[in-house]
């Protein structure tokens, strides 16, 4: 299915044209149908001449209405701009043209309605009207057809012209993630909530999980049904008239202007960085202005950046992505100020004097399709999925530029590898100077170094690529250059001492005040156990990291099982040692307890 918007000024008969090709009836509202005004968006269909399906959404043409014609026309990837022979060009013609071209849509025609009405005269100068009109218009090159509705005639020649124009629009792309603009909402009684919108991208199954981001934030839900054309189906690609049931929603939950999305794979953002498409001057914009995306209107503050570029601030959450058009108004009035192209939906604050001025520098430069390899560059590191939720389209074979490197599946910028290894050595090298019996800095500790640099480190889970960027190892929580071994200072001597008495009496544990006439308070002993060179135990027990395997020699020799007092004797020390080696023995399940009073070796 093809999905065709009408547009044009009021009263130039856009809904007659759609009942005459359709058969069917656009204006749902009895009011529209009694006043002959169409005032909300109107839906018909039928087959074209090669049995092409397209649908017709019919949007109002009164100034009054703008928000509603944005709704309709916003949404479609092709339009039928509407001009009445007999009345020419008109102001709203102009604003909805300006609005076709502020949304970038090329795909589309003309067609000259009420033929019947004008004489020949009058259908010359309408058609040279149009032509001045759309010269730098996005429908510059749109064919013109002139037809009645109420004669029909004219009709089979626009059927034949709106199916070559539909053949050569662009191929949607079927697995692209999900983002349907909400157009309608009701309650079907016995299904519930179901929602209605043009899909122009991915495909929607009975079953899938979605997200809808709206006014009242992003909501849970899943596809209960799926109608087109009053037909349920299973599978739904674009482009296509949608009707989606949904669940777990409440019809009062939903608004025209909520989108359904794929989940978790659009960034739902309030700030954005914008270049104008249409020649406006944002120096001179007001403070506000209305933004209309898809089926959504929100205010917006705006805050100039060069004469092209502004920084728009949302009032509410919407899903864009890089690429996005917006048309912009300002609030009350019935013209559109500005189209503009979304650049940036993760923009970097301007919190410093001259953070405006370089970031409209950095704009002005910045391509309209997107550069992934500069996203890298100013984020220092990025993942393919990350650029993707950003809405930059990636090369199928990216990630060999010269300027970026590929480790899988972040891309990583080397200049910024290089400023977080030099920082993270930096803060090593300072740390175990400061304190030279630490075995190393705690990652946390570097992680934190590494968040403040610029551009910051973006995740936690890069940090080894760092470490080993820096030439320094990770282990056990901490990070240290290779072999790094504490230093003791002034207590290695007391160590040496002690390592020497021990090895002439193994269980002779030293008393506290014989440590700490050796210098060694609970750090060094802390250093000297990490380096593997004392065995502590509870009670600040200090051995040698062989006195279990020559305590268990020495408990071999007695009879199974043994008491406490058995062993002590048998290893020459005293209880304050004793205890506390033979639990650790336990702990290694080298010896058992028996019952309270005795213990064995375990065979």
């Amino acid at each position: 299915m093809d999905v065709v918007a009408t547009a044009g000024h009021v009263d130039h008969g856009k809904s007659a044209l759609v009942r005459a090709l359709t058969g069917m009836e656009p204006d749902r509202l009895a009011d529209e149908q009694r006043r002959g005004l169409t005032i909300d968006l109107g839906f018909a269909w039928r087959a074209l001449p090669s049995g092409r399906e397209v649908a017709f959404v019919d949007v109002p043409g009164h100034e009054r209405f703008l928000s509603n014609m944005m709704a309709g026309v916003g949404p479609a990837p092709a339009v039928c701009l509407v001009v009445a022979a007999d009345q020419g060009w008109q102001e709203q013609s102009d604003d909805h043209l300006a609005a076709i071209t502020a949304l970038g849509i090329t795909g589309g025609l003309i067609v000259l309605t009420r033929a019947d009405l004008a004489s020949a005269e009058q259908l010359t100068a309408t058609e040279a009207q149009l032509r001045r009109a759309v010269t730098d218009s996005a429908l510059h090159d749109a064919p013109v057809v002139t037809v009645s509705a109420r004669t029909g005639s004219g009709l089979e020649e626009l059927m034949h012209t709106l199916d070559t124009v539909l053949a050569q629009a662009p191929v949607p792309n079927t697995t692209d993630r999900v983002r349907l603009w909400v157009d309608r909402s009701f309650s079907v009684k016995g299904s519930g909530t179901v929602i209605t919108g043009t899909l122009t991208a991915g495909t929607l199954r009975v079953g899938d999980r979605l997200q809808l981001v709206g006014r009242t934030g992003t909501k849970a839900t899943a596809v209960r049904g799926l109608h087109r054309q009053n037909a349920q189906l299973r599978e739904i690609t674009p482009t296509s008239r949608v009707a989606v049931n949904l669940r777990e929603l409440t019809v009062a939950q939903v608004h025209r202007g909520d989108a359904l999305v794929s989940p978790d794979a659009w960034p739902a953002v309030t700030v954005v960085d914008v270049r104008s498409v249409t020649g406006s001057d944002f120096s001179d914009a007001p403070q506000e202005l209305m933004v209309y995306l898809g089926t959504a209107v929100v205010s917006a503050r705006v805050r100039p950046l060069g004469d092209g570029h502004a920084r728009l601030t949302l009032e509410r959450a919407l899903p864009l992505q890089h690429g996005d058009r917006l048309v912009l108004s300002s609030p009350g009035a019935r013209f559109v100020f500005a189209g503009a192209l979304v650049l940036d939906v993760n923009p970097p604050a301007l919190a410093r004097r001259g953070d405006g001025a370089r970031r409209a520098r950095e704009l002005e430069g910045r391509p309209i399709a997107g550069d992934p390899d500069a996203e890298v560059r100013r984020r220092g590191a990025m993942t393919r999925s990350a650029l993707y939720h950003l809405g930059l389209r990636l090369p199928e074979h990216w990630g060999t530029p010269a300027t970026v490197q590929q480790p899988d599946p972040w891309q990583i910028n080397p200049d910024a590898l290089h400023r977080w290894a030099t920082a993270l050595h930096r803060a090593v090298t300072d740390h175990l100077r400061q304190d030279p019996l630490a075995p190393g800095l705690t990652t946390g500790a570097a992680a934190s170094v590494l968040s403040r640099c610029s551009p910051p480190l973006p995740e936690a889970s890069l940090l080894p690529r760092v470490v080993a960027a820096a030439q320094l190892e990770s282990a056990d929580g901490l990070v240290a250059p290779p072999g790094h071994r504490p230093q003791l200072g002034h207590a290695e001597a007391g160590l040496t001492a002690l390592e020497a008495r021990l090895r002439e009496q193994p269980f002779a544990a030293p008393e506290a005040d014989d440590l700490a006439a050796g210098g060694l308070g609970a750090r060094e002993l802390a250093a000297a156990e990490r380096m593997g060179r004392v065995l502590r135990l509870p009670g600040e027990v200090i051995l040698l990291p062989t006195a279990p395997a020559l305590a268990m020699r020495a408990l071999a020799g007695l009879e199974q099982p043994f008491t406490t007092s058995a062993a002590r004797q048998a290893l020459d020390t005293t209880r304050r040692v004793a205890i506390p080696l033979l639990e650790h023995l336990d702990a290694r399940g080298w010896t058992r307890r028996v019952d309270g009073a005795t213990r064995t070796i375990v065979r």
